[in-house]
Order: C-alpha cells, then structure tokens, then sequence
C-alpha cells in the first residue's frame, strides 16, 4: 500500500494528513493528544449561509457567518417576546457599532475586515447592487429555484458553489484556487461498491438540470467552463455535499456559555439557570429546533478527516463565527487516525444498516470502523421510525 504525504497543506507539528490509492485521504497524529485538547482551528476556503435560514431572518455576517443580531434581540424573536430582558446583558459578544453594509447592495458584515474580505475574495462578482430584491436578476433567480427544490432541514446551499466560482473569476492565480478546490473529493459515484451519490440519481435529474442551466447563465466563466457542462456540474454538486461542512453560530448560546461561566451565589445561580431553562422552553414553543444561524463551508484540512461511527474528534464553532476548532474526544496517541463522524448526533445511534445506507448514499462508502466491524451479524433491518426520516431525507435536492 503506497502512502505518501499531501505536500498542498502547510506541515503542522501534531499532524499528518497522508493519501492513499486505497482509502483516500485521512489525518494522523505526530504526537500524544489528550482529550479536550484543540487539535487545530481552521478558517474554510468558502463558506455560505444555508438560503432558507437567511429568508427566515437569522441574521449572520456575509463572510463569517457571525450572528449579528444581540444575544437579547435573538432571544426576542425566537421566543416570540418584544419585551424580553435578558440578565447579564453585558455577556454578549455581538457589537452592532462594527457592523458595515456592502455600498452598493447592502448586505451585511460583522466588520469592515470582513466587508473588504469578501470584495478581495469573491462579493465584486456577486454583488447586485442595486438590484439585490430584483426576482429576475439571474443570481436570485438560482437562489430562489434552489429554495424551490431544498426546504428544511438544509444541508448546503448552491451559494457555495456559487462563491467557489466567484473566487476562481476574482482571482489573480485563477490556477493557485483551482488547486485548491481540487483537493477535494468531487466523485459521484464509488465504483468499486457500485455506489452513486443519492442526489445525482434518476430522480434528481430535471432539478440538477435546471439548476445547471440557472448556474451557468448567472456565472459563467471561460477559465471553468468544465464545472458548468452536465458532468462537470455534478462534480461540483458532489463535491460540495460530500466536503460541506455544517457551521452554526449563535449570540444566544454564547451568552448562554458566558452566564454558566459566572460564579454566583447559590440563590442567583437556580434564578439565571431557571430563566434560561425556561427561554428555551418558550423558544422550542415558538420556533422549534431551529436556533442558530446555520451555513456550511469548505476546510482543506478538516476534509482531510475520515469517518468513524465512534469518532475521537469533532468539529464546534465556539467562536461566534466560522473558524472550526478540531477538539479530541478521547486521548490519542501518535501514528492513531484523527476520525470525525460524518452522522448528525441524532442518526449516530441508529442500527448499523441505517448509518451504512446513510453514509454510501451521502459519501460513497460503506464504514469499517470498530463500532460497525462489532455489528456485522446484526440483521440488515431498519426500523420504521428510521424509514420515515430516511422518505423525508430524501425529498428534496
């Protein structure tokens, strides 16, 4: 088995990300890990707010997908109150005086670093100016028809590709960002366990038409004219549902994080933490699961990590905005694989048929892990429960 190491990633001290013609890519410790400790943190090539989640007014920075609503205003709309207070109000990290509007189409940054990040980057070719609410101008009509086809729960966002075209046109090394993207995996199908991506099947195929057509008349570009033919588009699209990395930031649970850090006295402590029990209560009345400003991005070297369905690592974003801190679940020790897993929490108990059905429809592979290796005699079965998410999971592009 022949491995050698991707020269594309700056070396760093505690990992190897090593490639194989067998299993791909996978990252490894150079030296002991211990559990909690950050592994790195890593800012995404791209990153998108999930279209749906914008519509319904959460409001997050164009770049970084900072909330940018206050801990206190977040907590009014969510749970359905104008004249909530929150206590400790100074605990919020949200600083509405930094904010900055693009001139010409208004949209928001959390700062003017971000707002000239995104100019330099990628917002000059997806501005619209004055024609930012105009439902005919050919980039609303590809966000709208994407709405059309992907409701809730989101899962990525064709703005993502949008952006990875947008960078590639802005670019002065337009070669130095195709690299880049061409790090990542972009099958859409696993020949060899005769396997082809679930959104790329007969069913899907008027939808990935039509927005195949809608993306190549708002984007366009000679430089990239592989990634807008039919085959060349459903490269993109599997690259982006199978690297897309989920990302939510929210004012109000980093509020939350920096009440449950205050020492206080007993009687105070049971009063903060019975208001708290009782705003989420109120807000899952009001709104539901759905709480934080939710996107998804592109991380060189967090893709570089394989699956397992009992990980040692996991990805959070505790800082309000997309920068991806890698912690370690358990210790690890040198040469051991850095494993994540691929499942959302809710779907990582389910049977061991259920996560492989998941897992080949979404990311070609069938698992091998110790926890799978374990159930292998377990009947192929799922229960009725998982078959009626899975029918829901798979209406919508």
């Amino acid at each position: 088995q022949t491995i050698k190491l991707i020269l594309c990633l700056k070396p760093d001290p505690l990992l190897n990300v090593l490639s194989s013609m067998f299993q791909g890519k996978g990252l490894f410790a150079k030296k002991s890990i211990k559990k909690g400790d950050t592994i790195f943190t890593e800012r995404p090539l791209v990153s998108a707010q999930f279209l749906w989640n914008e519509l319904y007014k959460y409001k997050a920075c164009e770049y970084c997908l900072r909330a940018l609503e206050t801990a206190e205003e977040n907590a009014r709309r969510l749970s359905g109150n104008p004249a909530l207070s929150l206590p400790h109000a100074e605990l919020c990290c949200v600083h509405p005086e930094l904010h900055q509007a693009c001139p010409q189409c208004q949209v928001m940054y959390c700062s003017s670093e971000c707002r000239q990040a995104a100019a330099d980057q990628y917002h000059k070719v997806l501005c619209l100016g004055p024609s930012q609410d105009d439902p005919n101008h050919p980039i609303n009509k590809l966000k709208n028809t994407w709405r059309s086809m992907h409701y809730p729960p989101e899962t990525s966002s064709i703005m993502l590709m949008a952006k990875m075209v947008a960078a590639v046109k802005q670019a002065k090394d337009k070669a130095h960002w195709q690299k880049l993207f061409s790090h990542f995996c972009s099958r859409t199908a696993n020949e060899e366990e005769e396997i082809a991506h679930k959104l790329l099947g007969e069913q899907f195929r008027g939808q990935l038409a039509v927005l195949n057509g809608l993306f190549t008349a708002a984007l366009y570009d000679d430089h990239l004219s592989r990634w807008f033919v039919p085959e060349g588009f459903c490269s993109l699209f599997a690259l982006v549902g199978t690297n897309g990395q989920g990302i939510g930031t929210s004012s109000l649970s980093q509020w939350v994080h920096g009440c449950d850090a205050l020492e206080l006295p007993a009687q105070q402590r049971a009063q903060l933490d019975s208001f708290i029990d009782q705003l989420y209560r109120d807000i899952e009345k009001e709104t539901g699961d759905f709480l934080n400003c939710e996107g998804s991005g592109l991380f060189l070297l967090q893709s570089s990590c394989n699956h397992s369905c009992i990980p040692n690592a996991e990805a959070s974003f505790p800082d309000n905005n997309f920068l991806l801190h890698l912690s370690a679940l358990s210790d690890i020790s040198p040469g051991e694989e850095i494993c994540i897993s691929y499942l959302e929490c809710c779907q990582r108990d389910r049977s061991r048929h259920s996560r492989h059905k998941i897992l080949r429809e979404n990311y070609l592979f069938i698992c091998s892990c110790p926890k799978c290796v374990s159930q292998m005699d377990e009947p192929d079965l799922t229960s009725e429960e998982e078959e009626e998410e899975e029918e829901d999971e798979m209406t919508d592009v």
